[in-house]
């Protein structure tokens, strides 16, 4: 299951540098994750500095 960015997010972008599938891209208000990329590794949800990625 892919994880989710929250409302919470900055938009800082330390996230689409974790991940190493490249599933995290920017979006209109804030990043988020392509559940179809994501591998569910958990290397975004450690990178974030305001814990704004969670499991789905």
């Amino acid at each position: 299951m892919a994880r989710v960015i929250s409302s919470e997010c900055i938009s800082c972008g330390t996230c689409a540098g974790a991940c190493p599938v490249e599933a995290i891209s920017q979006g209109a208000s804030q990043y988020e994750i392509n559940p179809d990329t994501c591998i569910d590794c958990g290397a975004c949800e450690g990178a974030c500095p305001v814990s704004a990625i969670s499991e789905a």
